[in-house]
């Protein structure tokens, strides 16, 4: 990562986020992770562990980072992902 101020070309940053993107996005359906991302946190919560605050917190962070992630993409085919992902790319 590079520090504050330190001049990085713009089509690097999104070369790389499309990549990012692309591979997340066809390694597992992300538009179903929000919903096992629930799942795996009301189980946490049932025990000791859950009782802790900060994991709440950092849990309801994370649920909500991936559902915003999979509305905005979950509009789109998985085609329409590729294509656009790989122009960015190549661009």
């Amino acid at each position: 990562m590079t520090r504050e101020n330190e001049k990085t070309k713009e089509t690097a940053v999104m070369t790389a986020m499309a990549k990012f993107l692309s591979d997340l996005w066809f390694v597992d359906d992300f538009r179903d992770h929000p919903e096992y991302l629930s799942e795996i946190f009301e189980t946490i919560l049932l025990t000791e562990m859950g009782d802790d605050q900060d994991l709440r917190i950092r849990m309801i962070n994370s649920i909500r980072s991936s559902k915003m992630l999979a509305e905005t993409l979950g509009q789109f085919s998985d085609k329409e992902i590729n294509n656009a992902c790989r122009k960015i790319m190549n661009a």
